[in-house]
Order: C-alpha cells, then structure tokens, then sequence
C-alpha cells in the first residue's frame, strides 16, 4: 500500500513539473487603483491552490492530534491499573511419579 501512495505523489509531482514547464508565461493582473502585476501562471494557480488547501490540511491534522490524544489516555490508565501477572510455578517443582 506504501507503494502505491508514493507512486500517486509521484505522478502528481510529475504532472505538476510539466504543467508549469509548458505554462511558465507571465499573466498580467489587474488590481485596484490601475496597478498592475506580472505572475507566472503556475505561481497564479499554486496560491488559490495553497490557499484552500492549508487550511483544511491543518484542521484535519489538529482533529486527528486531538482524537488520537483523546484515546491514548483512556489506554495508559487501564494499562496503568491492570493487576501485575502471577510468576508461574517452576516446572521441576512437579509433584508426578515422586520416584
């Protein structure tokens, strides 16, 4: 299964490289007051990209911090209370044919 998860990020990297290759002209923005800005498309298309994709990435990330902490503590403390095992009586200590 790892294999196929860096496989797909590879692919993904690859056809990310090409598309600013054969993309990387300069767009003109035009912002407020008659200023305007020159931007590389794949620069144009990474940051609303980056822009949506952040913010999810770091909710996701703290929800599974806190579910993840919230279900480790109730695991340490019935480990921590469970009673010791009992040592096992030697094998020779066997009371058999008492030759």
């Amino acid at each position: 299964m790892q294999f196929l998860k860096t496989l797909f990020w590879v692919v993904v990297a690859i056809a990310l490289t090409l598309f600013a290759i054969y993309n990387w002209r300069p767009v003109t923005l035009n912002l407020w007051s008659g200023l305007q800005a020159d931007v590389k498309l794949p620069v144009l298309v990474a940051i609303p990209f980056l822009l949506g994709f952040l913010p999810t990435y770091f909710v996701y990330r703290g929800r599974i911090w806190a579910l993840r902490h919230r279900y480790e503590r109730p695991e340490r403390v019935i480990v921590a209370n469970q009673p010791a095992a009992k040592p096992s009586a030697p094998a020779s200590d066997d009371p058999g044919l008492g030759i």
